[in-house]
């Protein structure tokens, strides 16, 4: 699809219609009328080029209320595909997906330690040249692609501007590639898009409040509120890992000291097993600690406990300052959620300033696995087709 023909989908009215399709799940006419507010003559309009455009589907006839029974109207899962990429810090992977987030297309390569920013490039398109291979029948039916990137993250020139892992700088990501595809590219911090990921295909736009707290080689998050993804003044909402709550800490990445990534990573989890259990194994990984915690190994069920209880603190300071109505926790270290959930929901029963906070601040886990940052990637484009 060529990058000018996104923007001809989008009309205010076209889009506040194709979104009440898609929450509704299928939805008349008449209702998508009476809900929105447009008026019935531009709701018929809107639909014929929805359905025209593909996006749109009749479907089976609706209950009657005493006339004649009316045709519903459903979203067409796989009338367009998305490109999600997750470009990580030790791997690239990317997805082909439709509407709703089912997958048709997997492809990923390893990028080694102090690659260049050219090297980078070139292996986000070959991920992406990967995916359309196999698509090539469909390449008109492809929106465009959406990439989620570790660090600080330039939205508005889908430029790469700081990586602390990797430690690439000024990387023009969105420029590459759409002088290469000719296809529109939207980019986002990766825990921000595995906001959006997580609010679409699990969540719905139901809540006012939602978060979601990333913990893996770092930790990041990302705010929803009232359907938006909140950014900040300078693009740097959400960067939580980041956080001092030490003032004699370890030192980060980043510089600082104390930092709530020094306590809750995968490499912190095995610091402080190498420091708190005497024959720990050098070439420990956080892996082996969640895989001797499962054989019932006390010393390292304590270390995850403790790390649980850092977690928490987290959350409790993240629950203060934005008050969501629901976190979702997703990462690698949270693999090891039986061992951490407790603590975690310990530390913030005992923390939160009042009961009401305990109760109704929803804690959950995430169900979308490893899958979740390739998906909310893909969500960056639907998120500017429905919105």
């Amino acid at each position: 699809m060529l990058r000018g023909t996104f923007e001809n989908m989008k009309s205010v009215n076209k889009t506040t219609i194709l979104n009440k399709i898609r929450l509704s799940g299928s939805i008349s006419r008449a209702d998508i009328a009476r809900e929105t507010g447009i008026t019935p003559p531009t709701v018929s309009s809107m639909v014929k080029e929805l359905i025209r455009e593909n996006l749109v589907i009749e479907s089976h006839l609706g209950q009657s209320l005493g006339g004649r029974k009316p045709t519903l109207l459903q979203l067409k899962e796989d009338g367009y595909y998305v490109i999600g990429i997750d470009a990580g810090s030790k791997t690239i992977k990317g997805i082909i997906s439709d509407l709703v987030g089912n997958i048709y297309s997997r492809a990923e390569v390893d990028i080694h330690p102090n690659i260049t920013k050219e090297e980078f490039l070139t292996s986000l398109s070959a991920v992406v040249e990967q995916l359309l291979r196999g698509y090539k029948q469909y390449i008109d039916k492809i929106l465009g692609i959406g990439v989620a990137m570790h660090g600080v993250i330039d939205i508005e020139t889908g430029t790469s501007l700081s990586s602390v892992n990797s430690g690439l700088i000024n990387v023009p990501i969105r420029q590459t590639l759409e002088k290469r595809f000719d296809l529109p590219v939207f980019m986002e911090n990766n825990s921000r898009a595995m906001t959006l990921g997580e609010y679409w295909f699990r969540n719905g736009s139901v809540i006012k409040g939602f978060a979601v707290i990333n913990i893996g080689r770092g930790v990041g998050s990302g705010l929803i509120l009232d359907n938006k993804l909140i950014h900040g003044a300078q693009g740097l909402n959400g960067e939580i890992g980041h956080a001092s709550i030490s003032l004699d800490g370890e030192q980060c990445k980043c510089g600082n000291i104390g930092c709530y990534e020094t306590f809750v990573t995968g490499d912190a989890i095995v610091r402080r097993a190498k420091r708190n259990i005497s024959d720990a194994s050098e070439n420990l990984t956080a892996e082996e600690v969640y895989r001797l915690a499962k054989q019932g190994k006390k010393e390292y069920i304590q270390v995850l406990e403790v790390t649980g209880k850092f977690i928490g603190i987290g959350i409790v300071n993240f629950i203060h300052t934005v008050n969501p109505n629901k976190i979702v926790l997703s990462g690698g270290v949270m693999k090891s959620k039986e061992f951490l959930l407790p603590s975690i929901q310990q530390t913030i029963s005992e923390r939160v300033l009042i009961g009401k906070l305990r109760e109704e601040t929803i804690i959950e886990v995430s169900k979308l696995g490893d899958d979740i940052t390739v998906l909310g990637a893909a969500a960056l484009l639907l998120n500017e087709l429905f919105y």
